[in-house]
């Protein structure tokens, strides 16, 4: 069995260098003729003594320090850090089972929330109801697990951060993609271990013929150590634990045609190095949310559709309403929030004439629309902590399931040989009927008799005199012979298994072709191999033609050209410019917000600003001084001119 205590643990790297006790040493010194060996003696006096007051002496430091190792074993090893076996935390694992105990499969009616956490807080999991009920809830969130392994009936939370009703309000049962990790825990497939208190048994892991670690990811903290693993798609994952079984040297290049990437619950696009995330168990996904533009005569619509996992979709809105408030992200008339259940739309409708890409652009380098997923594929392998590549993954949840399936197949072969025993019994007694009932109906010890005269076995005469008279007279003879071919079948079926791999990894095979045929869906994640470009500044402005106003005085300012209009006879001028005393203006230009700006010094040099880069003002505004815009010191700019590129000479 793939089963570790949390003593067997062995720090990695150096964490813990107090492990060399062991190494024995076969010095003796012999003192008052007794042979104490220096090992033993050295780990006597590091040993607490016990002084006459029953009081154990010890150093502070190293009780601090074996305290501590002890808390932080027990937090990696119990509580954050799933197993690689079958994927699951110990809290998560225990939900589930007691779920099952509680008889809650899909099928039948939920019960409450608060009953289930009572169930795990009080035979299985001794710690507090909150974090038991807060593991339950994600468990069943669409939103946080690509397939979940609970189904919730009330408020179990939502995309904008709403928490979830108390547990006394809720109910929940299990989802029937769980009942898969589940499955065979009854064939003796995984140990059982004594609970906190000693007083029932709770299994070490479940059977895990779902890949949950793969399907559903796992985020857990730890002491010194964390876990970060993405949600991958059930079909995919599927495809390749078949593709690693047909070849167990697969390259990472072909798996990852096979699974290109994770696929988030929430959608969305991605973009990261994939090859260097599955080789190393290490990496970073960007992710974007979706959007599309919905055009009309009068002005654009965008709409988000998806938002990146784990994004808090109401947190997403109030970001995007603090910067159209401030200016940051400009030319958006309306914000509002159309999402309903299961489905997000979030609308941004624009002013006339803009162009949704600057603002979409905008969006992604402000706003957590587009956001990263820092991986880190670290699992408990047989009760160690380790970093785990894509290969090591699916090699693993082979290696776990030839074990158990390996024991399921020990356990129908027993079951079936004793059957079969038991068959083969019924047919004897009622080929010889008279007699055996003659001796249950006289005999003294019908028992010994049966056995002395039949050669019954114990379970054979077990099985005859726990019938009853009119029972045994009417079992059918043609019947019970068939069901002994069958068990003659049977048992050579697992005796065929057991005695060749080849014939379990078919098995495995064709478990995981039936997941995925039962549950498989489409991606809902789209990957950009070609990756997203870096948003840069103009990628943020709409190109379009504007005014840039100078003064004597050194202060530049962008306007809008529709600012300007023509005057009507008898009408009056706008005003361009709120002069400060003496300053006037001293060159206006017409120009491209995407131009070069090239300023010519007293000094003879010539400096360059893209348009954009000179604030945009009002009409009454002066605008900002050019020392500070240019750094310049004791010299004053003495012209301006426009440029599209400098792919042409320009002689002054």
């Amino acid at each position: 069995m793939a089963k570790k205590k949390d003593d067997d643990y062995e720090e990695d790297e150096g964490m813990n260098e107090e492990g060399n006790e062991e190494e024995s040493d076969e010095t003796q010194v012999e003192q008052d003729s007794d042979k104490i060996q220096v090992g033993e003696s050295f780990m006597k006096s590091a040993e607490p003594s016990k002084n006459e007051k029953g009081i154990f002496d010890s150093e502070i430091s190293s009780e601090m320090k074996k305290s501590y190792l002890d808390y932080a074993m027990s937090v990696i090893v119990s509580r954050a850090i799933p197993s690689i076996e079958d994927g699951m935390k110990p809290v998560q694992r225990r939900i589930l089972y007691s779920m099952q105990q509680m008889g809650l499969k899909p099928n039948t009616q939920t019960k409450k929330s608060a009953r289930i956490v009572g169930d795990v807080i009080g035979k299985y999991h001794p710690h507090g109801d909150t974090a038991v009920y807060e593991a339950m809830v994600r468990m069943a969130q669409d939103f946080s697990l690509r397939y979940p392994l609970v189904y919730g009936q009330g408020n179990f939370g939502s995309i904008d951060g709403d928490p979830p009703a108390a547990y006394r309000y809720t109910e929940a049962k299990m989802e029937k993609v769980a009942e898969e990790l589940l499955e065979d825990l009854e064939k003796d497939t995984v140990e059982f271990l004594p609970n906190f208190d000693n007083s029932m048994q709770e299994p070490a892991l479940l059977p895990g013929k779902l890949p949950a670690l793969m399907l559903n990811g796992a985020t857990g903290i730890a002491v010194g150590m964390a876990t970060n693993i993405p949600p991958h798609n059930l079909r995919e994952v599927c495809d390749a634990i078949s593709a690693y079984i047909e070849n167990p040297k697969i390259t990472l290049k072909e798996l990852l045609e096979v699974i290109p990437g994770p696929d988030f619950p929430t959608g969305g696009l991605i973009q990261g190095d994939m090859k260097e995330l599955y080789e190393t168990g290490r990496g970073k996904v960007v992710i974007r949310g979706k959007t599309s533009v919905e055009e009309s005569k009068k002005k654009d619509t965008i709409v988000i559709t998806e938002i990146p996992y784990m994004v808090n979709k109401s947190t997403l809105i109030t970001q995007i309403a603090n910067l159209v408030r401030d200016k940051k992200i400009k030319d958006v008339s309306e914000l509002r929030d159309e999402s309903n259940k299961g489905k997000i739309r979030i609308i941004l409708e624009l002013k006339k004439g803009v162009n949704s890409k600057f603002v979409i652009n905008a969006l992604y380098k402000y706003t957590r629309l587009q956001d990263s997923f820092n991986v880190n594929f670290l699992a408990l392998v047989k009760g160690k902590p380790r970093v785990l590549g894509l290969v090591d993954v699916l090699e693993n949840y082979v290696e776990y399931r030839k074990i158990i399936i390996g024991n399921r197949t020990k356990f129908e072969l027993k079951k079936s040989k004793l059957r079969q025993e038991i068959v083969g019994g019924l047919l004897k007694a009622l080929d010889n009927l008279d007699a055996v009932i003659k001796i249950i109906r006289f005999g003294k010890d019908s028992s010994e008799e049966l056995k002395a005269k039949f050669k019954f076995s114990e379970i054979q005469v077990k099985s005859i005199l726990e019938l009853r008279l009119r029972q045994l007279t009417s079992l059918e003879n043609d019947k019970l012979k068939d069901e002994f071919k069958e068990l003659e079948r049977r048992i050579k079926e697992y005796e065929k298994i057991l005695g060749d791999m080849n014939e379990v990894l078919k098995i495995i095979k064709k478990e995981v072709l039936e997941l995925k045929e039962k549950y498989g869906d489409p991606r809902r994640t789209q990957i950009f191999k070609r990756g997203f470009s870096e948003i840069l500044e103009k990628d943020l402005v709409q190109d379009k033609e504007v005014v840039i106003s100078i003064t004597d005085k050194g202060y530049a300012k962008r306007m809008d050209v529709q600012t300007y209009k023509e005057q009507k006879r008898g009408g009056k001028g706008v005003i361009g410019n709120n002069f400060t005393t003496g300053d006037f203006t001293k060159q206006i230009l017409t120009c491209s917000t995407h131009d070069y700006l090239m300023f010519f010094t007293s000094r003879g040099r010539v400096l360059w600003l893209k348009t954009y880069d000179i604030p945009e003002s009002e009409r009454y505004g002066k605008g900002k001084a050019l020392i500070n815009l240019l750094g310049l010191k004791e010299e004053r700019v003495t012209k301006v001119i426009s440029v599209k590129n400098f792919d042409d000479f320009l002689i002054m």
